[in-house]
């Protein structure tokens, strides 16, 4: 029996036992602007700031960012040695990079993968009723890349952060839900 879920080539079945406790944490973006964009995620997407580091020798902050409930949040260290640990080891980590500067140079912008060369795509968010986030991302003036209705695949969105990077809206059954209507 496979250890996959799917069937496609190239997977291992046989993985090296030394992989059996890796954990995907993060993904990281390079920021402008922190302030633009520590706005963005927390505000507008609700993630909470979990840990920032700064590097004055080399010029740069990292800002740790994830989805943590109440109760998740009350598991979270004080203590800020303990924070490092608990953010290194947990899934699904947003690190935004600001390398110090760029903020002051009004031609700078970062490649956001989806112009020519492409490359990186976008990071995906799940909401529970994607028609309700995208009228509230309406309200707050977000910018879109698709609308849930636009194109050829109905009941997804695609938005821009400050930076321009694209950020799939999601609804974790909305492919179930459309099969069960058609």
């Amino acid at each position: 029996m496979s250890r996959h879920f799917e069937q496609a080539d190239g997977l291992c079945e046989q993985p090296d036992a030394a992989t059996q406790d890796f954990l995907f944490n993060q993904t990281m973006l390079r920021i402008k602007e922190p302030s633009r964009s520590l706005d963005f995620y927390t505000r507008v997407l609700g993630m909470r700031l979990v840990r920032k580091l700064d590097f004055p020798e080399m010029r740069f902050s990292l800002y740790f960012l994830a989805y943590l409930n109440d109760e998740e949040a009350s598991q979270v260290p004080e203590d800020d040695v303990k924070r490092l640990t608990y953010t290194f080891g947990r899934e699904a980590m947003l690190e935004l990079t600001h390398n110090w500067g760029t903020e002051d140079d009004a031609d700078f912008a970062y490649h956001d993968g989806n112009a020519q060369p492409q490359g990186f795509g976008h990071i995906g968010i799940t909401v529970p009723d994607v028609y309700a986030a995208a009228e509230r991302f309406e309200e707050l003036g977000v910018t879109f890349v698709k609308r849930p209705d636009d194109g050829n695949m109905k009941g997804l969105a695609f938005i821009k952060d400050p930076d321009g990077y694209w950020i799939e809206i999601l609804q974790a059954n909305m492919l179930e839900k459309q099969q069960a209507e058609a």
